[in-house]
């Protein structure tokens, strides 16, 4: 793992990115780097009231993650052998164009425009993907009472808002996408050691996509 200093992953709610960068970073001695929203007092007004509370709510993420990302992987942990992060600083962009009209996603782009570059970017980006139905399982299952009013349709949204950013930024990052539809990377070790030897694979700038077979064999599909 120590071909990068700084790795993101990166998936749709529910699809397990802090759960594997846990548990990279404790297995590799990795300076962890975990998007906070817990206290985010607009989180749950948001789910609730999107209208209304989509425009602070994405202010404020992008200020936080702003903060966060400066300090936090611009300052190198000597005692780390790498960084990694469960989101990158682009999320800003993919989720405000999901959630806000065009007015307020016009204000709000020239911000992050001006923001954009002063955040150190990844040298590997790895997408979880995970179809929205089991987004919704893990959802479910990990009880976040704001997060039961996330329906499909937002799922869906959000995903198609990765695929989207993910083709633009294709040949300017290594991007590996990962379908998680029948991996279990927290209790099968074997896919688990799977998922890292293809994380260590060198690639090349571009999208990298892997599946994962009835076998629990990653398959290479390079675009």
């Amino acid at each position: 793992m120590n071909r990068y200093n700084y790795i993101a992953i990166e998936g749709n709610i529910g699809a397990g990115k802090t759960t594997l960068s846990r548990k990279i970073a404790e297995e590799f001695n990795a300076k962890l780097v975990l998007e906070k929203f817990d206290d985010n007092p607009f989180l749950p007004k948001f789910y609730k009231d999107p209208d209304k509370y989509s425009f602070p709510l994405e202010l404020s993420f992008l200020a936080e993650r702003y903060q966060q990302l400066k300090e936090e992987v611009a300052n190198q942990d000597l005692f780390k052998s790498f960084t990694i992060a469960d989101y990158i600083f682009d999320k800003c962009y993919i989720f405000a164009k999901t959630n806000l009209p065009g007015d307020e996603f016009e204000l709000y782009s020239k911000l992050f425009s001006i923001i954009n570059p002063l955040i150190p970017k990844p040298e590997l980006l790895v997408y979880l993907y995970l179809p929205v139905e089991k987004s919704l399982i893990n959802i479910a299952n990990r009880g976040r009472s704001y997060e039961q009013e996330i329906t499909y349709a937002y799922l869906e949204s959000v995903q198609n808002g990765y695929f989207e950013y993910l083709k633009q930024i294709q040949f300017q990052q290594r991007i590996l996408i990962i379908d998680i539809n029948n991996v279990d990377f927290v209790n099968d070790q074997t896919n688990y050691l799977s998922l890292l030897d293809a994380m260590n694979k060198e690639y090349s700038f571009g999208i990298n996509r892997l599946g994962i077979d009835e076998e629990g064999v990653f398959t290479k599909e390079t675009s």
